[in-house]
């Protein structure tokens, strides 16, 4: 019987170590909780390829055992996956009722304003992609928005989102 997961297709997509790394996520589940480790493959083919393929989450489905639109739910449901490449940069914005309250909208305006693109877009030079967000759990210190999913920036106002901007331009420009 051969191995579905090194199929040509996906054999580019997902490889050997990253399979030994989903066992690993895998193995901290009863067998029968397989699925239980959607999250954790998904996190690790998204480090590996900066988003997530419709042919990655066949893998992982089928890794899994589970049918693959239950792996695209997953994926389309989190800000975190990306569903395509992205800039260097990934700006989420929150744009929830409580956020829009205070000047989340507003933010986001301004930044679509300061880097010539709409939301959901990418500028031209590969930096900056531009997301909203439906909550990041922070209503209080808004206007709110997330870098590369990880660095939460609070009470931006424009002043402080073009310093955020042109600091991230800035270092860009001295790493390469």
């Amino acid at each position: 019987m051969s191995n579905p997961h090194h199929t040509p297709a996906s054999a580019q997509v997902i490889d050997d170590a990253m399979l030994a790394r989903f066992a690993r996520e895998v193995a901290k589940y009863p067998a029968e909780q397989a699925q239980s480790a959607v999250m954790a493959c998904l996190q690790i083919v998204q480090k590996a390829h900066g988003w997530v393929s419709i042919e990655s989450e066949k893998v992982i489905a089928d890794y899994l055992g589970m049918p693959q639109i239950a792996v695209h739910e997953v994926t389309t449901f989190y800000n975190m996956y990306n569903q395509h490449p992205l800039g260097k940069f990934k700006l989420n914005v929150c744009t929830n009722l409580p956020c829009q309250l205070r000047d989340g909208v507003v933010a986001l305006a301004h930044l679509e304003k300061k880097l010539g693109i709409k939301m959901g877009d990418t500028t031209a030079d590969g930096l900056f992609t531009l997301q909203q967000s439906e909550c990041l759990g922070a209503c209080a210190d808004s206007p709110v928005m997330l870098v590369n999913d990880v660095t939460m920036c609070s009470f931006m106002s424009n002043d402080k989102l073009d310093q955020l901007i042109d600091g991230l331009r800035t270092a860009e420009g001295s790493a390469s």
